[in-house]
């Protein structure tokens, strides 16, 4: 495990937003398998852990304008989006975090029109940068395609990744185990939400 040092440490949720996992999520696969596994519930609680322990909580939120301008177009899964009963509308409840997760004062929010990853087209590489940010721990959805394109994106940029299993969802559920075990293992650090709370659990 890298250090993680809370002045250098930092959480980041990716798509944990109504419209990706909550009840009325337009992938309904994928947000009853984030919630059912009980994955939701872990992102909230190490989110609330981090910020007991000073770690800073990140939330990256994937969201489009309502005429679409400037979003991709290149790739079957962007089309299909489009067609979605439920869009990530910008300023809608579908781009706000899915309970039991809420933004807390301290926490900032990335949000991103276009592409795969909150790490690319977006100030986050920035913001983590002025933080003095060296460590970042990945939690989210989905384990098919934000979650891979997030933690190759980071440790391109020089970033240490860590990855709790148990607090990242994609479908089927099968697909989780094999993309940690043949990609992210290859290039972050994985552990469980369990070893994470207890690190940041409060000094007794």
């Amino acid at each position: 495990m890298p250090d993680l040092d809370p002045a250098t440490t930092a959480l980041l949720t990716v798509e944990c937003q109504n419209g990706v996992v909550g009840e009325e999520s337009a992938l309904p696969e994928l947000a009853k398998e984030a919630r059912a596994s009980g994955m939701l519930g872990r992102v909230a609680a190490l989110a609330d852990a981090a910020r007991g322990a000073g770690v800073q909580v990140l939330h990256a939120v994937a969201e489009r304008r309502p005429d679409g301008r400037g979003a991709n177009s290149n790739a079957r899964l962007f089309r299909a989006a489009g067609k979605l009963p439920v869009r990530q509308i910008a300023g809608t409840e579908a781009v706000q975090l899915a309970a039991p997760l809420a933004v807390a004062e301290q926490d900032l929010v990335v949000r991103r029109l276009h592409g795969l990853s909150p790490m690319s087209g977006t100030d986050l590489d920035a913001l983590l940068r002025n933080l003095g940010i060296r460590t970042l721990v990945v939690t989210g959805v989905s384990s098919n395609i934000a979650i891979p394109n997030t933690v190759f994106d980071a440790v391109n940029l020089g970033y240490q990744v860590v990855v709790p299993a148990d607090a990242i969802a994609g479908v089927p559920a099968s697909c989780t185990a094999e993309v940690i075990r043949n990609s992210l293992a290859l290039v972050a650090t994985i552990t469980t939400a369990e070893a994470l709370l207890k690190q940041w659990a409060p000094a007794t």
